[in-house]
């Protein structure tokens, strides 16, 4: 790597050069009285010596006999299973909305998300932790702002995810952004 001074001297010409309208020019000249030295190993830096991507033996999720058996390998990402629990959550639709939702008995629960959404995913094994302790009390579905935009214009979602809950087809509270599951019981022990 080149220091800035080598930089600046490769730059630089004679300290004298002719302009367009013929006179002279004075340019100054770099004056250095010891060598180059770069800036990573005058203060101490690291020097930068580019990108290596490299596999750590001793870092693999993949083994069987891991001390994380719920963490595994999957096309060269790690996948962990708290992602597939947030798939047991039904899926409603704009064509199921009003069977699913607003004709159900009892309180329901609707989670409006996007695929793309970080939040939303951190929040689904949440969701999916809160259908099976009021299994019976309470219906959970989710509802992909992305496929139903016609419901989500409807109920004025802007931001996501948000949790809505419905008692008779009226909605009753709603819940924005990913938040403890301590929040959402007590949003939903309102309403049993």
């Amino acid at each position: 790597m080149s220091s800035v001074t080598e930089s600046m001297a490769a730059l630089s010409s004679p300290s004298s050069s002719s302009s367009r309208f013929g006179t002279s020019v004075s340019r100054p000249t770099i004056m250095s009285s010891s060598p180059a030295v770069s800036l990573s190993s005058r203060w101490g830096f690291p020097e930068f010596k580019g990108l290596k991507i490299q596999s750590n033996p001793k870092l693999s999720f993949a083994s069987s006999n891991s001390k994380y058996p719920r963490v595994s390998k999957h096309r060269g990402g790690v996948v962990c299973e708290a992602q597939e629990t947030a798939l047991d959550i039904p899926a409603v639709t704009d064509k199921t909305w009003q069977l699913l939702v607003l004709k159900a008995d009892g309180p329901v629960l609707v989670e409006f998300w996007a695929p793309w959404c970080g939040p939303c995913r951190m929040i689904h094994p949440v969701i999916g932790e809160l259908a099976q302790q009021y299994a019976g009390k309470l219906k959970c579905f989710k509802l992909n702002t992305d496929d139903s935009p016609s419901t989500t214009t409807q109920y004025g979602i802007r931001s996501i995810p948000t949790i809505m809950i419905f008692v008779n087809g009226e909605k009753k509270d709603a819940v924005i952004g990913a938040v403890p599951k301590t929040t959402l019981s007590v949003s939903i022990e309102k309403f049993l």
